[in-house]
């Protein structure tokens, strides 16, 4: 297959998504936060030609077809499984970056199939380690000049042409009812306070005695959500509460992932990685007094900046795995970036791939990312799972795409809720939060921590206003008379 292209006008694509939102493998790659340098783009994309499901350790490989289990590299696989499908690969110019390829999940323990790691925190089998589709059409929208087009892969132009028109159709669906209403939720945290401090004080002795840098500590809030609860209405509130520039919204069936991560994992434009570690935290209030108070501090603290800086140097590392000689550079160390419940220290790594590396080999050297595990890495992993009571799943993890043409973008999974049932009967939602743990770190101000990344999450499902979606205007499918 080939890429076709049609533009489309007057379309909001979360209105488009919208119509599609509770079909399995939708996807919804959302800038919310279009302020944010990085919130230039959406895409939206549904019925994959193919996925890719991995669980501990076998990728099952899913098309109209057949269904094969596979025990071998999930990362090659995927690979594999795009050369399959596409014979032209060139980026087309003056388009979004993504037009077509690899997009979804890559939970953090998709990590055990590269590392050798201790098995004692509690498994969720429902979720699973890895979930990708291979997309062959995308709507993709650049909310800076405001223009939206189909990139459809097909063997000719007719053919192109009818998948347009079905993807058209599906998208034109009567809306749903999607409203959010206040409800009390009761979030029940993994850990009680006391115990929580004494795991931090527990990897401080890590720390101290040599045995590590850093260790990412998180703790999880769970809930019980009521019957006909709507994942994605719950979204479109969160997007408004917490917008960011790597929101996403993915439905997989039994499972729904909602996302407001601020946090960039790795990107690949033009054969040059990108990275951009987040680590230190301030809360972003409307005071401007005491705004500037919290900025100031974060800008000046020492434990923050000394926790990034050990991240950057991981990261460092990893792109030097994959990256041409002395190509690796930090562009910027430490700098401050407010959201809009958080501020944060940012940095920036890149380096341009080798001849013989491409993104995949990137995602595979760097996962998962070290700004959520620490330094050094695998041991971090392991006192990780030595300390936290239930594995990660999705958090932590990263949900992206890597297109045909070799582009990719992918976000840390923080901020983000898993929601299990809850359509035709009860059902729970978890959220999870963290922070890194050094030798200076306090564990009194490392537990505050965690509820301050929380609380917009927290305040998304208390707001009782409801929030609806542009519809679809009515004649957006009828001009389909040329293909560019």
């Amino acid at each position: 297959m080939k890429p076709f292209v049609h533009e489309l006008f007057d379309i909001d694509p979360l209105a488009a998504f919208a119509a599609i939102s509770d079909m399995p493998y939708s996807l919804l790659l959302d800038s919310s936060d279009q302020t944010h340098s990085a919130g230039r783009y959406s895409f939206v994309v549904c019925q994959p030609i193919e996925t890719l499901e991995a669980k501990n350790g076998k990728v099952t490989v899913t098309n109209w077809e057949q269904q094969t289990t596979f025990d071998s590299d999930p990362f090659a696989l995927i690979r594999e499984r795009m050369e399959c499908w596409v014979e032209q690969t060139e980026h087309i110019a003056g388009l979004p970056p993504f037009q077509g390829g690899a997009a979804g999940l890559f939970g953090y323990d998709l990590g055990r199939s590269l590392e050798d790691l201790p098995s004692s925190a509690e498994d969720n089998p429902a979720i699973p380690d890895m979930a990708v589709g291979i997309y062959d059409q995308v709507l993709a929208h650049d909310h800076v000049a405001e223009r939206t087009w189909i990139i459809t892969h097909a063997r000719n132009e007719s053919e192109a042409r009818v998948k347009q028109k079905h993807l058209l159709r599906l998208f034109s669906q009567p809306l749903k009812t999607r409203a959010h209403r206040q409800m009390p939720m009761d979030w029940r945290p993994n850990f009680e306070a006391p115990d929580y401090k004494d795991h931090i004080r527990k990897v401080i002795d890590y720390v101290e005695s040599g045995d590590v840098f850093q260790v990412n500590l998180a703790q999880r809030f769970d809930a019980e959500l009521p019957e006909h609860f709507s994942p994605f209405a719950h979204y479109l509130k969160l997007r408004e509460v917490n917008p960011a520039p790597y929101a996403a919204y993915m439905d997989l069936g039994k499972v729904k992932i909602s996302s407001a991560s601020p946090e960039q994992f790795l990107s690949v434009i033009d054969r040059k990685a990108q990275t951009r570690p987040i680590k230190g935290t301030r809360p972003h209030v409307e005071n401007p007094s005491i705004d500037k108070l919290y900025r100031n501090a974060l800008e000046n603290s020492e434990k923050d900046r000394a926790e990034n800086t050990m991240i950057v140097d991981l990261l460092r590392n990893d792109l030097s795995k994959v990256c041409r000689k002395n190509s690796v550079k930090v562009e910027e160390l430490c700098k401050l970036e407010s959201f809009a419940s958080v501020h944060h220290l940012v940095s920036t790594v890149t380096g341009s791939l080798k001849q013989s590396e491409d993104a995949l080999d990137l995602l595979r050297a760097c996962f998962p990312g070290g700004s959520v595990t620490g330094a050094p890495k695998i041991r971090a992993m392991e006192i990780i799972e030595e300390m936290e009571p239930t594995r990660r799943g999705p958090y932590c993890g990263s949900l992206g795409y890597v297109g045909f043409d070799g582009t990719m973008d992918s976000s840390i999974l923080i901020r983000t809720l898993v929601y299990e049932g809850g359509l035709d009967g009860p059902g729970r939602v978890s959220l999870q939060t963290g922070g890194g743990i050094v030798a200076d770190s306090k564990a009194d101000d490392e537990y505050q921590e965690t509820f301050d990344k929380a609380e917009a999450i927290f305040r998304s499902f208390e707001d009782d206003r409801n929030v609806y979606v542009e519809e679809i205007p009515e004649d957006w499918t009828t001009d389909l008379a040329e293909s560019a």
